[in-house]
């Protein structure tokens, strides 16, 4: 059951509650009403599959200043993940990494590392992730598919980083040898 993970204690399994996720995407364009938000309808339809709660959806204009802004009104008091669309390429108004550095407390460059191996194209992404208090935080491409397979790379570890922001009790995943340690 993809999204809810089984915790194990004296024996007793229990299902715990599924990752929460909040989607926010980062376009003049859509901020202003002037182009569909298709990468964060893609978003939001990809984290609902994978067993998780969107509890938000919202734009912001580019901008380091609108980014960081918009991430620290997201991560307040919030334990969950919260995915960015768009504003990491090239472009003069493509802010988002920046404003994302500015307000993270620590980076996870496995995370982007891994997002960007999924297509040839990655290599142009300039996104980060790293966390916010008890808030993972990923940047994805502005582009639907990009979105969906950047987020889709990781998808298989990120409910355990984010249970570990607050319980660094969370069993390391199964596939682990007996010599691994990945804390």
């Amino acid at each position: 059951m993809a999204g809810h993970i089984r915790e194990v204690s004296d024996g007793d399994e229990r299902p715990i509650t599924p990752m929460a996720v909040k989607v926010l995407t980062v376009s003049d364009g859509v901020a202003q009403g002037l182009r569909e938000d298709r990468s964060g309808a893609a978003l939001v339809e990809q984290c609902e599959a994978e067993g998780w709660v969107v509890v938000d959806s919202s734009v912001v204009a580019d901008g380091t200043d609108e980014v960081a802004a918009a991430l620290l009104r997201l991560s307040k008091g919030f334990h969950g993940m919260v995915v960015t669309t768009g504003g990491t390429g090239f472009g003069p108004r493509d802010r988002t990494p920046e404003g994302t550095l500015a307000v993270l407390d620590r980076r996870a460059p496995g995370l982007a590392e891994a997002m960007r191996l999924v297509n040839p194209l990655g290599r142009l992404s300039r996104g980060v992730a790293g966390t916010i208090g008890t808030t993972l935080v990923l940047n994805t491409p502005g582009s639907l598919k990009g979105s969906v397979e950047c987020l889709g790379a990781v998808a298989d570890v990120v409910q355990h980083a984010v249970r570990l922001l607050v319980d660094n009790a969370d069993p390391h995943p199964s596939n682990e040898g007996p010599n691994e340690h990945h804390g």
